[in-house]
């Protein structure tokens, strides 16, 4: 990498208004923009330079929900169309007979026996209106409803730090503890372990992530957390969906 017009480094912490590179050799992404010939930070986050791209992953701030988005939800009222779920988000999202399940629903049938107010849901954002109303679907591959286990939320711009690269670190974590795991893009994550310590190990691993996530080196800090509580943690590359669900 041409690190002649870079001033900063990969992961390196920057804050608004900080210069990130000089020339037109670099483009602007998320987080940043170009002036006359620098690209600068427009938030407070971790720089990410990706070939000749920088962008900056914000360590603070809402989720913002997008299209496309696996996340973990909380149904929080039914109506004669279907349900109103939470999301983490200031907006209202609405999961839809035809869009939760396959079968055929009578008019006027009870559709508690589907999901109840309450309930978690793994469930995937297919569309945002301009109005910033948010429509839902379960139909897609380990899009459920989520029984037992435990929640916790996390701050949604870590979610890629927990999940890590290709879904490396939630791997270690999972594997280190015995528990399933689905990090959800709106921060909210589920857990369900063999026993209530492997679940409160999960949590405080993934509380420590969250509050580290600006340190470089983090993988091996996570390692070392893990082993001090008698878990042997092994990283390994692989392909994980955004949930980092196994």
């Amino acid at each position: 990498m041409d690190k002649t017009n870079l001033k900063i480094n990969d992961k390196d912490v920057v804050v608004p208004g900080e210069i990130l590179a000089e020339g037109m050799d670099y483009l602007p992404s998320q987080g940043t923009y170009r002036k006359d010939n620098h690209v600068i930070a427009s938030m407070l986050g971790l720089a990410r330079i990706e070939g000749k791209v920088i962008k900056i992953i914000p360590l603070s701030g809402n989720y913002l929900p997008k299209r496309g988005d696996v996340i973990v939800g909380k149904v929080a009222d039914i109506n004669f169309s279907g349900w109103s779920v939470e999301t983490n988000s200031a907006y209202a999202a609405m999961l839809s007979m035809k869009d939760a399940t396959s079968d055929y629903i009578r008019r006027g049938e009870d559709l508690t026996k589907y999901f109840n107010i309450g309930d978690y849901i793994v469930t995937k954002i297919y569309n945002v209106t301009s109005q910033n109303l948010i429509d839902l679907t379960m139909k897609g591959p380990g899009l459920r409803k989520l029984t037992t286990g435990r929640i916790m939320k996390v701050a949604s711009p870590k979610v890629p730090r927990i999940i890590g690269k290709q879904g490396s670190m939630v791997s270690m974590i999972k594997k280190a503890t015995n528990c399933n795991i689905i990090v959800g893009q709106n921060g909210v994550v589920w857990i369900k372990g063999l026993n209530p310590e492997d679940e409160l190990i999960t949590v405080e691993t993934i509380k420590k992530i969250e509050d580290e996530s600006h340190v470089s080196g983090l993988t091996g800090i996570i390692q070392k957390f893990l082993e001090s509580k008698g878990r042997k943690a092994v990283l390994e590359t692989v392909t994980e969906e955004t949930t980092g669900e196994a």
